[in-house]
């Protein structure tokens, strides 16, 4: 789909914060960290839980259920029981908000 999705202002989006939206039916969870805005589908390829509430480390998010870790920036596993890489997803910044797409099925 060609379809943005706002997120939040820029403004109240600051560096190590978070945020859950709602792509076309996909929990996508969008991370402001040092080096900018990254999306990943919102689900850990080990079980399916949500990661979002998960611990945030530099790059790296910890899955709240069993410990799997991945890369932010890649959707790399750093840590299992996971071992398939996460879906990264476009983010943006356009006239002040952040924005995301999920543009798997283009």
């Amino acid at each position: 789909m060609d379809a943005w999705t706002p997120v939040a202002p820029l403004a109240e989006f600051p560096p190590g914060s978070r945020r859950v939206v709602d792509v076309d039916g996909v929990r996508v969870a969008v991370f402001h960290i040092e080096d900018g805005l990254h999306a990943i589908e919102d689900a850990c390829t080990h079980d399916g839980g949500e990661l979002a509430s998960g611990e945030l480390t530099g790059f790296e998010i910890t899955c709240p259920r069993h410990g799997a870790c991945f890369d932010l920036r890649t959707g790399a596993v750093t840590a299992p029981p996971a071992y398939e890489t996460l879906a990264i997803l476009p983010v943006r910044v356009r006239d002040g908000w952040v924005e995301v797409r999920d543009d798997r099925w283009d």
